[in-house]
């Protein structure tokens, strides 16, 4: 008789305690960032050399509104009441469409808080952007060639802080825009803009060609009133983001050509950033989950790496050498002065502004998730131990690793996209923070980890949906609002 109401009264015990750890989390992420914000402050006050006035965001303190204001008001407001509840029914094509044209209208709205200029035309012709080197490339084959001569710094024709801070497929993306008439800085800013947008539609894919319908459909209000949408209008990182989510949605779809179209595309990506190399977890991660032929849709994809590898190298750019040097350049400027014992947690406050207060319970409830399967894999091999005994030798190791291959993958695909994205992008945001070759910016640098991040709030339960969504959008508008960003 007694048992009953026991069960009933604890029933809910779980989710209670489940959402206030939630809130834990989250005042922990409050309280990161405002501790970065104040030590900012005071390193600053002393000279420090963070070379940020608004640490840890690269931007000054910048009180003001603009006619964008409205339109961010409007674009949260129909998303947040309308979008939610839609996006669970809506068909999927429409569902699609209609969430890059509302994350446009997000990017640019936000941009034009600043107004036009600004916001948007003239953020990337500064001397320090690629569109400072376009005019004067009038031979792409010598300009590959001659790449790496031109990274270090303090030579007459040394590359501008962009240009030489990134592999060559950067600044060829910009003077491919100017060769069919869309130079200069509206029309480049304008592109970054609508590729940004795309990841509202790449990642979603991805995650239905995976497997997880309903967490694409929950992820898609996320990613539109993405807070680093501030910084994908407008820069290259976001047209950056753009690229790897696309890459990434092909390895997920079809079959082994179509894996080999998204080699070629992160081929190119790692083109665009040396950083990129760490997108390999996240295809690791994709091709993990994906149920079908995956070792085939690993080697089509290689191929396809390796194919724009092997183009650039032709044309005269050897990756390696050009990373070796723009690790030179990197201290040759602010770097050597930047402090790494700020940076190395203010970074995380600083993603935190981009990714949005959403991104750390919703990832801590994916690290939870991810527990069950991976003791499953241990004792599983645990067992598998027990029963096949010990055999010395090449072959005893063979089997030994042939175990341990079988029991993570089968980890791996028992906890799903939605547990191994948003810990893979985790693990790459980690290992570039650790590195020392991301101190600072990463609220824009890391904005193609930030958005597969976010996979992670399909946790979250979906009455709470809306109070979260509501706090990347508070997020964004206090952000745009307070600091003028600068990239």
């Amino acid at each position: 008789m007694t048992s009953t109401p026991t069960r009933t009264a604890a029933a809910p015990a779980a989710p209670a305690r489940r959402g206030r750890a939630d809130l834990v989390v989250l005042a922990v992420e409050a309280a990161l960032l405002a501790a970065a914000v104040v030590v900012g402050a005071v390193l600053n006050a002393r000279g420090s050399g963070l070379h940020a006035d608004a640490a840890p965001a690269y931007a000054t303190w910048r009180p003001h509104v603009g006619w964008g204001t409205p339109a961010v008001v409007l674009v949260a407001v129909v998303v947040l009441v309308w979008g939610v509840p839609w996006a669970r029914t809506a068909r999927w094509g429409r569902l699609l469409l209609a969430g890059w044209l509302a994350s446009v209208a997000w990017t640019l709205a936000l941009a034009l808080v600043d107004g036009w200029s600004a916001g948007l035309a003239e953020r990337l012709t500064t001397q320090a952007e690629y569109l400072h080197e376009v005019p004067r490339i009038t031979d792409v084959s010598a300009v590959l060639a001659g790449f790496t001569g031109r990274i270090l710094d303090f030579q007459p024709d040394s590359w501008s802080t962009h240009t030489a801070g990134h592999p060559p497929g950067a600044l060829l993306v910009f003077v491919w825009l100017d060769r069919v008439g869309l130079g200069g800085g509206a029309a480049a800013g304008l592109v970054c803009v609508l590729a940004g947008a795309t990841v509202a539609v790449s990642v979603p894919v991805t995650l239905r060609a995976l497997g997880a319908d309903g967490a694409a459909r929950a992820l898609v209000p996320f990613l539109v009133l993405l807070p680093g949408a501030v910084w994908v209008g407008a820069s290259a990182d976001g047209l950056f983001a753009g690229v790897v989510a696309a890459g990434l949605a092909l390895l997920a779809t079809g079959g082994r050509w179509t894996a080999f179209a998204g080699g070629l595309v992160l081929g190119f990506a790692l083109h665009l950033s040396y950083g990129f190399v760490l997108v390999g977890l996240l295809a690791v991660a994709v091709l993990a989950v994906r149920a079908r032929d995956g070792w085939a849709a690993l080697a089509a994809a290689l191929a396809g790496v390796a194919a724009v590898v092997v183009a650039f190298t032709t044309a005269g750019f050897w990756w390696w050498d050009g990373y070796r040097l723009v690790v030179e350049r990197y201290y040759q400027g602010w770097a050597a002065d930047r402090p790494y014992g700020y940076w190395v947690w203010a970074n995380l406050a600083a993603l935190l502004l981009s990714a949005g207060p959403a991104v750390g319970p919703a990832l801590r409830r994916a690290l939870v998730a991810a527990v069950g399967p991976v003791r499953g894999a241990l004792a599983r091999l645990a067992a598998g131990s027990a029963d096949g005994g010990v055999i010395a030798g090449p072959a005893g190791r063979i089997g030994r690793a042939a175990r341990w291959w079988s029991a993570m993958a089968g980890a791996v695909r028992g906890a799903g996209p939605v547990v191994v994205l948003p810990v893979a992008a985790a693990l790459a945001v980690v290992a570039a923070d650790l590195s020392g070759l991301s101190k600072a910016e990463v609220e824009r640098i890391w904005l193609p980890f930030a958005v597969w991040l976010l996979v992670a709030v399909a946790h979250l339960p979906a009455r709470t949906h809306r109070w979260w969504l509501a706090g990347q959008a508070v997020t964004a508008v206090a952000v745009n609002h307070l600091l003028f960003t600068v990239s």
